[in-house]
């Protein structure tokens, strides 16, 4: 069984939208954090929104004001809505999931933006 399937890469044109999402096996309870990282090639991984146990959310300095999360707690799953994508925006995103035991990773997905 895969842990976490992320979905909702794609290309997408400057200015443009796209919609991840993440859901995670029924198997994981215990959750403390659902969130998203992306990484670009020569960069490190790093975070862009997560979701707190409680209903915090925290989002890294670039995503604010264009980026959206959001959790389904009946299907398991976390959202990232990205609205008015930039060049800078284009990297593998992944899916992260944090319980009591441990730190789940998804296989990443593919976001490109380009004209």
């Amino acid at each position: 069984q895969v842990p976490l399937v992320e979905s909702g890469g794609g290309l997408v044109q400057p200015g443009g939208s796209l919609r991840l999402s993440c859901k995670a096996h029924e198997s994981i309870f215990s959750i403390n954090s659902m969130g998203w990282y992306r990484q670009a090639p020569g960069k490190q991984r790093e975070l862009v929104a997560t979701i707190i146990e409680g209903g915090n959310v925290v989002y890294a300095d670039s995503a604010k004001g264009r980026f959206t999360i959001s959790r389904d707690n009946t299907n398991y799953t976390v959202y990232l809505q990205m609205n008015s994508l930039k060049p800078e925006d284009a990297a593998i995103y992944y899916c992260k999931v944090i319980t009591t035991k441990r730190i789940y990773w998804g296989q990443g997905t593919q976001v490109t933006v380009s004209s």
